[in-house]
């Protein structure tokens, strides 16, 4: 019911016919902001089309609104950055649970093989990696599968970091943990321009505004990464209950609202659509549906020089 499809399409390709899609940028210092002003406005144009369409397409528009929110996960708000690797930990263990990571890999790996044509390893970056548990189990995959890869896992959180730079140690996988800013890859200290073939964010989209995430795809291209993959939940009632439920699991009473909060934030799949066609200017991605996930899959174009 929240993905809106009808009313979206027709909004946007009643945008598109009046020039307003997609939106031009020239400076990537723009680009946050005209993603940011552009969503906006897909979904207020999104709201009249509804009404117009009758009460079955406005119903669920104004549901969708109701469920909508913006406010800031626990996990965000903390100062603390032990509470937030605590909170991180329960995702982990949540994700262990449910098999994610291994669906996660059943996802991503098709990409990496595509990828693993030159005879070097595969570049890998995840952003917003938290502890590391995608990066860990697609080091682990690639091994099982002979591809050669070498996995960079950032986060800003500096205790983050830290732990997962000590897991690596142990269990002796091609990971490292960097300290990183995702809107701004120039940040890795390190990390050469190119040496990253895919950059992967899973699990964490819903943290990030429109604008920012259609930085994080801009930055990639512009760093020379051959795609872009963006992993999240699948926008719908069912996971608005379903999600909170599940981490309600871990008995922490802060990371169930989290997934409450989380699961409202969801991003739709024309939503995501109208990101990476702002980013990249170009229709060379993809938008699907692997329940309970949506796929983000962009291909790029390396900058020359990158």
């Amino acid at each position: 019911m929240l993905q809106l499809k009808t009313a979206g399409y027709k909004a946007l390709d009643q945008l598109r016919s009046q020039g307003e899609f997609p939106p031009k940028w020239t400076k990537i210092d723009e680009l946050e902001g005209v993603t940011d002003r552009f969503m906006e406005r897909f979904r207020r144009e999104r709201f009249e089309v509804s009404k117009e369409l009758g009460p079955g397409f406005l119903i669920p528009e104004l549901i969708e609104q109701a469920t909508r929110t913006a406010e800031t996960e626990h996990m965000d708000n903390s100062a603390d950055g032990r509470e937030r690797l605590e909170a991180v930990q329960a995702l982990d263990r949540m994700n262990r649970m449910t098999f994610a990571y291994e669906h996660q890999c059943d996802l991503v790996m098709p990409l990496v093989a595509e990828l693993a044509t030159n005879g070097k390893p595969v570049g890998i970056l995840e952003l917003a990696a938290g502890s590391g548990g995608l990066a860990f189990a697609l080091a682990e995959r690639a091994r099982q599968t002979g591809i050669e890869v070498s996995v960079t896992a950032s986060d800003i959180v500096p205790d983050m970091v830290n732990e997962g730079n000590r897991l690596a140690g142990e269990r002796h996988l091609p990971v490292s943990f960097r300290r990183l800013n995702a809107f701004d890859l120039r940040d890795l200290d390190g990390l050469e321009p190119g040496s990253a073939d895919l950059v992967v964010i899973s699990q964490s989209m819903h943290h990030f505004s429109p604008g920012q995430l259609a930085l994080m795809i801009a930055s990639a291209e512009r760093h020379g990464a051959s795609a872009f993959v963006g992993l999240d939940g699948y926008r719908s009632l069912l996971l608005t209950g379903g999600v909170p439920l599940v981490a309600s699991l871990q008995g922490i009473g802060t990371f169930t609202q989290d997934g409450l909060i989380s699961a409202r934030k969801f991003y739709s799949e024309i939503e995501l659509d109208i990101i990476a066609a702002i980013a990249t200017g170009r229709q060379e991605h993809r938008v699907t549906c692997s329940w309970p996930m949506t796929m983000l899959h962009a291909r790029l174009t390396p900058l020359a020089g990158s």
